[in-house]
């Protein structure tokens, strides 16, 4: 006897048939979609719309999956093919670089990268040490995080934000040795901006925005928020930290001496860095794959199979025929050719504009809108003993500063272990163009010498080696990212594809330099290629 739960399939899949049998395929596929078993064919492929393509679809329609060829292996062409060779579809990616995941490069113990002036630098971290070259944190909203969930990634969190790290504006009279706290800095710029709004609202500035009622409230929060005494004026407290803290036996702690003027606290220009903590796209919690920012890749090249990930395979044309797609490649210096009846680009834009393709002058010059991607630089620098520890009391975070430097990591893993990497500057545009005309030695001076200002001589006798990356400069990448006017015609023209070719990218999302938006780039991508095929 057949049980209800049996006895619904064979009813599903019997009026499926029935309905193919007199319909075409979009009438199919969008019955499909009223019975949940795909999208609809009317469907646009938005994130809260987002079906994956599944077999169901083919084996339930009788269609043969398609061959696909993704130009790509980063974040977004290996999505790309996850998604599709899950459904059924026959996936061959090929990757110009060495290895896979793109801007999401993790540098470990061993590696070699040679940047496009011919300059070869060879990593010789310890076990354990990395640096994540590219990109370096997950917000906890981004869709990045399913996928680590679902492949089984292992992840950990990054500490974005950290009280005790530092702030450094030397070019607001910040002196080498006397860095501010970030707790510290914070306290004042909220207490003294406290004060002032307190102050206006007692003198009546505020009276034509707001009640009694209103401003009474605002005062409460403003007493609290800033820390203000009972006469709404500002003088510091605990929250800015002590010099020693508290103990026991009478220990209350030694506090820090200051606060200094208002008008020192505001040239110090360090609140600044205060809107980062609350940005979107920065707010904590954020996580990191434990090993390295690369591993969910790795994993998702386990899942697509390597057999089917070529590598140092720089693509030269995607022409598009009467058949599909014809993609040429230099492989063993040899040039190749794969015919496939779709592809999903997802190299970048510049590169594209230098193959031979059939997809148009129009098409072209709307790659050429991201064309040129920003520059952007980081180093690792590997010490033998984890001094921010131990004698500044840091544990993970990011000291900020003025100086050409930028931003100065701090691990947010490995803790107790004897070593440990500090990313000794992340910079963009004319910052990091200078870091880069530099040896990698004269990087890891420069550095060096602005980092002995914050954290003292170990920054410099601690060090034992460095490794330092110039994104303009990554051979098949060259640049950053590209932030793209998502309102132009030549971005709606490539949402669209070319023929029987599709791209995808951060540089095609709403979100631009982040995994997050490569993952959704693919994703529509994936869904328009199968809605099409679905309804031919």
């Amino acid at each position: 006897m057949a049980t209800e739960q049996s006895t619904s399939a064979v009813t599903r899949r019997t009026f499926l048939q029935a309905v193919g049998a007199g319909s075409g395929a979009g009438v199919m596929f969008a019955t499909m979609g009223a019975l949940g078993l795909a999208p609809t064919a009317a469907a646009q492929p938005r994130p809260e719309s987002w079906v994956p393509p599944r077999g169901s679809d083919f084996s339930l329609t009788g269609r043969s999956a398609k061959k696909v060829v993704v130009v790509g292996g980063g974040p977004a062409g290996l999505t790309t093919a996850y998604e599709l060779q899950k459904a059924g579809y026959r996936v061959t990616v090929l990757e110009a670089r060495h290895r896979v995941g793109g801007r999401t490069l993790t540098i470990r113990g061993g590696d070699t990268e040679t940047d496009t002036d011919g300059v070869t630098q060879k990593a010789r971290f310890a076990d354990g040490v990395y640096l994540n070259a590219g990109a370096g944190r997950i917000a906890q909203w981004m869709v990045t995080m399913d996928y680590l969930r679902e492949l089984g990634v292992p992840y950990e969190m990054f500490t974005n934000a950290n009280a005790d790290a530092y702030l450094y504006n030397e070019r607001t009279g910040a002196t080498p040795g006397n860095p501010v706290r970030y707790r510290t800095a914070k306290a004042d710029v909220f207490g003294y901006t406290s004060e002032l709004l307190h102050l206006a609202t007692d003198q009546g500035a505020l009276d034509q925005r707001l009640t009694e009622a209103d401003k009474e409230n605002l005062r409460s929060f403003l007493r609290s928020w800033g820390s203000l005494r009972s006469d709404g004026t500002y003088a510091g407290g605990s929250n800015r930290g002590y010099a020693v803290y508290p103990s026991a036996w009478n220990e209350h702690g030694t506090p820090l001496p200051g606060p200094g003027s208002v008008s020192e606290v505001l040239a110090s220009r360090v609140g600044q860095y205060f809107p980062f903590e609350i940005n979107w796209e920065q707010s904590m919690l954020m996580f990191q794959p434990k090993g390295g920012m690369d591993t969910t890749y790795q994993y998702m090249v386990r899942a697509i199979g390597a057999h089917n990930v070529h590598l140092d395979s720089p693509v030269t044309g995607v022409r598009t025929t009467d058949r599909g797609v014809t993609v040429t490649y230099t492989q063993h210096r040899k040039q190749r050719q794969l015919t496939a009846d779709f592809a999903v680009v997802t190299a970048p834009a510049g590169l594209m504009r230098g193959w031979d393709t059939t997809w148009g002058p129009q098409v072209d010059a709307a790659l050429g809108e991201f064309a040129v991607g920003s520059p952007a630089g980081k180093i690792g620098l590997q010490y033998r003993s984890r001094f921010w520890e131990d004698d500044h009391r840091i544990f993970g975070g990011i000291t900020e500063t003025d100086m050409d430097l930028a931003h100065i990591w701090y691990p947010s893993s490995g803790y107790g272990e004897r070593k440990g990497l500090v990313v000794g500057y992340y910079n963009t545009g004319t910052n990091a163009r200078t870091y880069a005309d530099l040896s990698p030695r004269e990087r890891e001076a420069r550095a060096v010498a602005q980092g002995v200002k914050i954290h003292g001589e170990k920054y410099r006798t601690e060090l034992e080696s460095s490794f330092s990356v110039a994104w303009h400069k990554v051979p098949y990448i060259e640049g950053a990212w590209a932030y793209p006017d998502t309102s132009s015609a030549g971005f709606r023209l490539l949402q669209q594809g070319a023929g029987n070719v599709y791209f995808a990218g951060d540089w095609m999302s709403e979100v631009s330099a982040w995994q997050h938006g490569a993952l959704w780039s693919a994703r529509y991508a994936v869904q328009a290629l199968h809605q099409r095929v679905m309804a031919s």
